[in-house]
């Protein structure tokens, strides 16, 4: 199984960079990973939020196939302790699913065509974090998931 993450913008934050590329690094001995930006949009003071959601929701689903699963990082979603995520990472190799596509949308969510072609949502917290934290933090916990089906010590049960 594939699993990619796509996000809106790019940071712009070195350090929160660095980190992020070190998890991405470490996922790289447990599974296939993909990081995918879609760059910011242009000249955004002339959108509402409804069509800024629209283009960034356009952008997001041309990356997409039918056959993929699509999860999305959102704040209404289900959350879960790491062991218990490591678990829908398990059923979802378990089902046999080539790409599984995990989505952090821009600065106002997803447009609604997005929420209907969403397979799931899950939020990391009820904390609101900035889109550049929440990539780290997801990466972190992709990772800590497979060390955790692995059995390995990284996460301390």
């Amino acid at each position: 199984m594939n699993i990619k993450l796509i996000a809106i913008g790019k940071t712009d934050n070195k350090q929160l960079e660095g980190l992020t590329s070190v998890y991405i690094k470490r996922l790289g001995f447990y599974i296939k990973f993909d990081f995918d930006i879609i760059p910011d949009l242009k000249k955004v003071k002339n959108l509402s939020e409804s069509q800024q959601k629209e283009k960034e929701g356009k952008l997001i689903l041309d990356k997409i196939t039918t056959s993929d699963t699509l999860i999305l990082l959102d704040e209404n979603g289900k959350q879960y302790d790491s062991v218990a995520f490591s678990e829908v990472l398990q059923k979802y190799m378990n089902s046999g699913i080539k790409q599984l596509i995990f989505v952090i949308g821009g600065p106002y969510g997803f447009s609604p065509e997005v929420y209907n072609r969403a397979n799931g949502k899950i939020s990391l917290s009820k904390m609101t974090f900035s889109h550049q934290m929440i990539r780290l933090f997801f990466i972190e916990q992709l990772y800590r998931g497979y060390t955790i089906l692995k059995n390995e010590p990284y996460h301390h049960r």
